[in-house]
């Protein structure tokens, strides 16, 4: 039997991952060993969030995290290399951006493992952003890249691999599966609607993480702005990441939107079910809204999902309260044919298929 090393880092990939766990386990070919490193500390991931989520539970937890990029990337390529020593692996699969990706690629390239990498080939073009960074050096140095979308494909024929010994397959988006297969469960476990309230479609949602934005004091107050505008029209909610509670804290900054503490996965399904537009400057909720049928507003200036964009989906806005207002009146008076198949079907099942391929 072959045995691939599975190295996760954040929430987001621990739920891709389980689209991939769910398929492996259905069949006796391959072996799998999940690494955490710890990178995002999470105290909802405890023994009840794996069992919940159906997800299987990392043979090793690194607990590597609250350190600076260098320092952190450096810790995991160390320890991440001695479980790759000890489990020898026939290859290594990584999912994303995180730091926790390159570190994994980065320890299996140089001991001589095949690299997988899921959600391959997607840019932004922002070299500051540390995300882009780790995902065009993933790229480069996996035996296997799999593409959500055909713009990704495009993207990695650009810079050349075409031409490299890269196997590169336009697969499909894992997140799809993952929001399919979860969705049914939020039905029974989400409670987020009753406990605060809401009414489906008589809500937006909104979400402001990224430290392009909480570090950028104008663009934060632009974003609010813009989303306190939106509030008197219809009401907007925010689960208050904990990065952008410091920095409105700090600051003492106050505006009048419903704030509510951060969510689990299924309340945060039940949130995009039951919305009327999502407002956000996460790459992964971006997708999300679309798979639950629901428009966005993008508030960076660039996106790794183009095709949301340029499909009527979603409208880039940045952090300017003006485009924001535009864009949330644009986006209610379009209707949308989400029907569009974006980003594939079975996408856990064609990954696992290539897997196989490249192991046999």
């Amino acid at each position: 039997m072959k045995k691939i090393v599975t190295i996760l880092g954040a929430r987001p990939q621990f739920v891709k991952a389980a689209v991939l766990s769910r398929v492996i386990s259905e069949f006796d070919t391959i072996e799998e060993v999940i690494v955490h490193t710890g990178q995002h500390y999470d105290n909802n991931m405890s023994t009840v969030f794996f069992e919940e989520m159906k997800i299987p539970v990392p043979k090793y937890n690194l607990n590597i995290n609250g350190l600076n990029h260098g320092a952190m990337t450096g810790q995991m390529l160390i320890k991440i290399e001695d479980v790759l020593m000890f489990e020898k692996p026939d290859a290594v699969v990584v999912y994303g951006d995180t730091n926790s990706t390159l570190a994994g690629a980065l320890a299996a390239q140089k001991l001589g493992i095949k690299v997988v990498h899921v959600e391959a080939g997607l840019r932004s073009y922002n070299m500051s952003m540390p995300e882009e960074v780790n995902r065009i050096l993933t790229d480069r140095i996996s035996s296997l890249l799999l593409c959500p979308t055909e713009t990704a494909m495009h993207n990695l024929t650009k810079e050349g691999f075409d031409d490299l010994d890269i196997k590169v397959v336009k697969s499909g988006d894992i997140m799809k599966d993952a929001v399919e297969f979860y969705g049914d469960l939020s039905k029974e476990k989400a409670t987020v609607l009753e406990k605060h309230n809401l009414e489906p479609n008589e809500f937006v949602l909104a979400t402001i993480h990224r430290q392009e934005n909480t570090d950028d004091l104008k663009a934060l107050k632009g974003i609010f702005e813009g989303l306190t505008a939106i509030h008197q029209n219809k009401q907007v909610v925010m689960p208050l990441h904990p990065r952008t509670k410091a920095v409105l804290e700090k600051n003492k900054l106050e505006y009048p939107i419903t704030f509510i503490d951060p969510v689990g996965y299924f309340d945060m399904l039940s949130l995009l079910k039951n919305c009327l537009i999502v407002v956000t400057d996460s790459g992964g909720l971006q997708k999300e809204a679309f798979f639950n049928k629901k428009a966005c507003m993008i508030a960076r200036e660039e996106t790794e999902w183009v095709e949301l964009v340029n499909h009527g989906f979603a409208v880039l806005v940045g952090s300017e309260s003006i485009k924001m207002k535009e864009a949330y009146k644009q986006l209610l008076d379009t209707q949308h044919d989400f029907s569009v198949s974006l980003y594939g079907k079975n996408v856990g099942l064609e990954i696992y298929k290539q897997l196989v391929q490249l192991l046999s």
